[in-house]
């Protein structure tokens, strides 16, 4: 199930990108288009119940850094409203919790159930993975980038903050550089540290 409900071209082409690609897998995908942003939570708690329904994705912005009665954003709200059960995107408050206390399945201590993350930042990780010296991949989970410090330009919740603790619960030191702060994941800890975006990355020792 797709919830759009803005006018914004780049989000009505992702989604029509979005139906090509389940249906030449063989998925169901239906598009429910919304006149008014203020229905997306109705029909987005409507497909977190129904039973037909899978997976989620909802195409933001719908209301952009507008006022809020629901917190800071209501694009936030909205991502947070969708369930863990549904969330394909690896966006919702369960999964975003998760990533960042470095927790990496749903059903401990079974461990059979992975926590989705999201997709563009785990990519960087991917494409990371496999440049020779970034990881040892010969060490346990969780230690496999000590002794690297990196540096994440951006703090956004779609890729520079889930990117920044994915590199640090892999054992990095990041460094997370955003408009009016600069801190430092390290060893499962957030610090704020007397830093300029020059010196963070200065600081980049990936091999």
């Amino acid at each position: 199930m797709g919830l759009l409900a803005n006018k914004d071209p780049a989000a009505k082409k992702y989604a029509e990108w979005t139906g090509k690609a389940c249906r030449a897998d063989g998925l169901r995908y239906e598009l429910r288009v919304l006149d008014d942003p203020i229905d997306v939570e109705a029909a987005l708690m409507d497909a977190n119940d129904d039973p037909r329904v899978h997976g989620i994705i909802v195409y933001y912005p719908i209301f952009g850094q507008e006022e809020s009665f629901s917190g800071a954003s209501q694009d936030d709200y909205l991502r947070d409203s969708v369930s863990f059960k549904c969330d394909v995107e690896g966006l919702c408050h369960t999964y975003r919790t998760n990533l960042y206390r470095n927790v990496r399945y749903l059903d401990y201590p079974s461990n059979t159930e992975k926590c989705l993350l999201p997709c563009t930042a785990l990519s960087v990780v991917k494409i990371l993975e496999e440049c020779p010296g970034c990881y040892d991949m010969t060490r346990p989970l969780g230690k496999r980038n000590e002794g690297k410090t990196i540096t994440v330009i951006n703090r956004s919740e779609i890729v520079g903050r889930p990117l920044a603790a994915m590199l640090s619960n892999d054992g990095a030191d990041v460094y997370s550089v955003d408009v009016n702060s600069i801190y430092l994941f390290t060893g499962g800890r957030l610090h704020k540290v007397d830093e300029t975006p020059e010196s963070s990355v200065r600081k980049v020792r990936l091999c």
